[in-house]
């Protein structure tokens, strides 16, 4: 079995990593390349870094940190926020991003996905599904979750898993910040649906939640900000509970 993944993910604003809850509420929450270099020797399996701001106000990621990024730690690290071309993934990756995240643009134009599997490999693909439910059914949103769209979630991660993406990266607009946990039935139809990795995301408030989110949520990794951002749980203690409770991960 595939061992379980923990990604700290870092939103970046104005050079800084800010959380919030349900998308709103921003507040700072530290230097994000000192945040990388902390998770990175505290275990954690992958970081994410996203530009939250980057498509709102049609900028591209910050290059320079993420080259700052690279050069501190030896984790894979995804980056997102503002990635609308085959030339925006290139810099990226020159500058020693190993995935791209891409949510708004994907939407937009979903050849998109198909253009970057096949220069860059599925592997560097991840597509980032921000989504809420509305009258009961799961409702695909744009620019940090302000735009609905017409799109139902699990049509959609179907699409971008034939068109090429290498990972989901689900958002439960919903559960984010909330703390009460991931949207566990959503996750494992995800799981159900397609056979490329689901990355859960939105919702983690203690241990209980990513043990859950792996056994009820069958995702493939659990990512989370303000509880590692604010030590609320730390992750060696993390992957030692969920090794207690079956879930494979590496120590």
């Amino acid at each position: 079995m595939l061992a379980k993944r923990i990604i700290p993910c870092l939103d970046i604003k104005n050079g800084r990593t800010v959380k919030g809850v349900n998308f709103v509420d921003l507040r700072d929450a530290g230097d994000p390349v000192e945040l990388a270099e902390l998770y990175s020797a505290e275990g954690a399996d992958e970081l994410v870094f996203l530009d939250i701001s980057a498509t709102e106000e049609r900028r591209k990621t910050l290059v320079t940190m993420v080259r700052n990024v690279a050069e501190k730690i030896n984790i894979p690290f995804t980056v997102g926020g503002g990635i609308s071309s085959v030339e925006d993934v290139e810099i990226l990756l020159n500058n020693g991003a190993d995935k791209v995240s891409i949510n708004s643009s994907a939407v937009k134009n979903p050849q998109l996905i198909n253009e970057l599997a096949q220069k860059f490999g599925s592997q560097c693909v991840v597509v980032a599904i921000d989504a809420k439910q509305i009258n009961g059914l799961w409702i695909v949103h744009l620019v940090g979750g302000k735009v609905p769209t017409e799109l139902n979630l699990f049509d959609w991660a179907v699409e971008v898993a034939k068109r090429g993406a290498g990972e989901i990266l689900f958002t439960s607009m919903d559960n984010d910040g909330t703390k009460n946990g991931f949207a566990n039935e959503a996750l494992a139809k995800l799981s159900a649906l397609v056979n490329i990795p689901i990355i859960a995301s939105g919702g983690a408030g203690n241990i209980q939640h990513f043990v859950d989110s792996f056994k009820k949520g069958k995702a493939d990794a659990a990512l989370a900000a303000s509880v590692f951002h604010f030590k609320e749980i730390e992750i060696k203690t993390l992957k030692q509970e969920l090794r207690n409770n079956g879930v494979e991960v590496r120590v």
